[in-house]
């Protein structure tokens, strides 16, 4: 593929789905304006993702646990992680959650224009996130300011600003976790404190590997969350009826009906691997220590997986990338679809419609993130 025929993704429009869903059609696999290749095709995306020897996470500069680490070294603080956000771990909090949106939603007002994203999504996020850890909630507006800034960080590309938000996130963990490994903290049993007295190797956990395993799970989680509450209520905004059957279904169907629609419009849009050795995918000969990009997106909206991707969660469920795959799947997966089922279950249980503002359509969000940037709602 020569360097004319590179694909500047963020330069081709809001709608990252339909960028992909174009290149699809022509390509398996293409390569963008920083040289990265980009996956296309779900089985693609799947072996890659399956293929831990030809297929490396490490490839960030900065210390990432445990998404950017490989082999035996990942599987070591998989288990630690794990420990956290098994269904064990995490059945005590869900009484939590439901506190959290039962007030959250009661608080909304009706009839009146809200963001799904801000003003729903990520405020759940950060309480949710909070209660989880035992993070004290006058943190709130500095972390709903902090995604802000990330946001508007990531969408420039600019290097200097994302590092820079990235290191102001890294202060505030860094300013909950020290108490907690003070002699003082130690009798703290929140998770946070739980965390601070794991050990790896026979050593505690060092304070650059804590704020690594607290930035992934809170850093990248929050936006992430709000994005999906954005992508879940524009859907059902426009499908009625299915804020009908929701009502009284079952969790394990309402869970399903929320990865069926991130299926549809995947706010997880990629994830980067490098080579290890030479390989050839869709007919490109990809040399060794070559950028990959898994494109998530992409892959959940593959035809020759999903044919027309008409809305079917039954039929689509055991094909569904949303969390990814393989050893490096989204160790948190359970602890996001618990959260976003609450959040829903509560949304429907207490109001009768959720409409788009008339004149207001949602509003895309910019590659290299998915979803929505902004969707205006009024309910009632």
């Amino acid at each position: 593929m020569t360097d004319r025929m590179r694909v500047d993704l963020s330069a081709a429009g809001n709608d990252v789905r339909a960028c992909t869903d174009e290149l699809r059609s022509r390509h398996e696999v293409v390569r963008n304006t920083d040289g990265e290749w980009i996956l296309l095709r779900h089985a693609d995306v799947l072996a890659a993702a399956l293929d831990h020897e030809r297929f490396s996470s490490g490839v960030s500069r900065y210390l990432q646990i445990p998404n950017g680490l490989d082999g035996e070294e990942h599987d070591r603080y998989r288990e630690i992680i794990e420990r956290f956000l098994s269904r064990e771990a995490l059945a005590p909090f869900v009484p939590v959650f439901e506190r959290v949106a039962s007030r959250l939603v009661a608080d909304l007002p009706r009839h009146t224009v809200l963001d799904a994203v801000d003003d729903i999504g990520a405020v759940f996020a950060v309480r949710a996130q909070c209660a989880w850890l035992g993070w004290p909630s006058e943190l709130e507006s500095r972390l709903l300011q902090w995604m802000q800034d990330n946001r508007s960080a990531t969408r420039s590309g600019e290097y200097v600003r994302k590092r820079n938000v990235a290191e102001q996130f890294d202060e505030i963990v860094r300013s909950l976790i020290l108490p907690r490994r003070s002699a003082d903290g130690q009798a703290s049993d929140d998770i946070t404190s739980r965390l601070c007295r794991e050990r790896v190797d026979g050593r505690l956990l060092t304070e650059a590997e804590l704020v690594s395993i607290l930035r992934n799970w809170t850093g990248g989680d929050l936006g992430s969350i709000a994005l999906c509450v954005g992508a879940i209520l524009a859907y059902a905004a426009r499908h009625p009826e299915l804020v009908a059957k929701l009502r009284h279904a079952p969790d394990d169907q309402v869970e399903a009906v929320i990865d069926e629609i991130l299926r549809l419009d995947d706010p997880f849009v990629s994830n980067r691997r490098v080579t290890t050795c030479p390989v050839q995918i869709g007919g490109q000969d990809i040399p060794k220590g070559a950028i990959v990009k898994l494109n998530w997106t992409s892959a959940n909206r593959d035809e020759n997986i999903f044919g027309s991707n008409r809305f079917d969660p039954e039929a689509h469920a055991a094909a569904n990338l949303v969390y990814g795959a393989g050893k490096h799947v989204c160790p948190g997966r359970l602890l996001a679809s618990w959260e976003l089922r609450i959040l829903l279950q509560a949304l429907v249980a207490t109001i009768q419609t959720v409409e788009l503002v008339g004149g207001q359509q949602p509003e895309r969000e910019t590659a290299p993130a998915g979803g929505y940037r902004r969707v205006p709602v009024v309910f009632t």
